[in-house]
């Protein structure tokens, strides 16, 4: 639904579930008003500043990247049919691109990615060089299980893992 951001030399690759049914509207990633994305970014110190949703494409100067586990279908988790999950495209995008770390926006996309339960924080699989990170998802719909705690260990983890500095 929404184009990869995706290129080479990436710290961090953002894989949500799939895109929300006003980001596909817009064609735009994490468009949706409660959607805590792009403030989060800034606020954990990813971004110089709080980009807009219509921006998505200039993460590549801050060496993020973006894509979506379900590419085919838009809506929330509950909405969603894992059974065209692209779990082997996204290893395949992660093996040519070679990020630094895949993080997961939310836990949903990463236990259909791993089939398996996880918890936030770094996981002990890794695909290829690139470390798997579990945040907790900035969709308003998520809200009850905030915790921008395991942001700031992302940051954390990306600045000894990439040596970003500041």
């Amino acid at each position: 639904m929404l184009p990869d951001v995706l290129k080479n030399n990436l710290n961090i690759v953002f894989c949500g579930t799939a895109a929300g049914d006003r980001s596909a509207k817009l064609q735009m990633y994490y468009a949706g008003p409660g959607n805590k994305f792009w403030k989060v970014l800034n606020e954990v110190g990813l971004t110089p500043r709080t980009l807009a949703p219509r921006e998505y494409a200039e993460l590549t100067k801050y060496r993020i990247g973006l894509t979506d586990l379900v590419k085919q279908a838009t809506g929330m988790d509950n909405q969603i049919d894992f059974k065209n999950k692209g779990s082997e495209v996204l290893r395949d995008k992660i093996i040519k691109f070679e990020p630094k770390i895949l993080c997961f926006n939310g836990k949903r996309a990463a236990q259909e990615f791993l089939s398996r339960s996880v918890s936030y924080g770094l996981q002990s699989e890794k695909i290829e060089g690139t470390e798997l990170f579990v945040a907790p998802s900035t969709s308003g719909a998520a809200n009850g299980f905030w915790n921008i705690d395991w942001w700031h260990k992302l940051r954390e983890i990306s600045r000894i893992e990439t040596g970003l500095g500041n």
